[in-house]
């Protein structure tokens, strides 16, 4: 998939926090530690520094939202993160996401904080983010 494709997807998934540009996206990927994990109508991208991984973001078609893809995808970047030798994973959602929040919470991931009025809603709102952190055992 091309950033363009990325992008698609992207805006096509969220509205809060903002879309990515397709630009944006390409400079990630060329970010040092940055990876993608993909499927057909979906992605994951993270990033390792050191030994935590950020989940930067994850984004579904939503014409193929609730079908298990997040959750896939999900699976991949905790892989993928301890293979880069990650001990903790981190993310940061909008406390409005409940379907995004219980996805990490059913797969490990805990509340550690909460970053007051972080995002910005397209009508000008401004919603929290939500931390949650992972411990990242050995790969099974």
């Amino acid at each position: 998939m091309t950033p363009d494709d990325l992008a698609r997807i992207h805006r096509a998934a969220f509205v809060t926090p903002r879309p990515w540009s397709a630009a944006e996206i390409g400079d990630l990927l060329h970010a040092p530690g940055v990876f993608l994990d993909l499927s057909a109508t979906g992605f994951a991208m993270g990033r390792v520094v050191l030994d935590e991984a950020e989940l930067l973001t994850i984004a579904v078609d939503p014409a193929h939202q609730g079908q298990g893809t997040g959750r896939v995808l999900l699976g991949r970047f905790l892989d993928h993160a301890r293979a880069k030798g990650a001990a903790r994973a981190f993310l940061e959602v909008a406390e409005t996401n409940s379907a995004a929040r219980h996805l990490y919470e059913t797969e490990g991931f805990t509340v550690t904080g909460k970053r007051p009025r972080y995002f910005q809603t397209p009508q000008g709102d401004r919603l929290d983010a939500i931390l949650m952190a992972h411990a990242l055992g050995a790969i099974a």
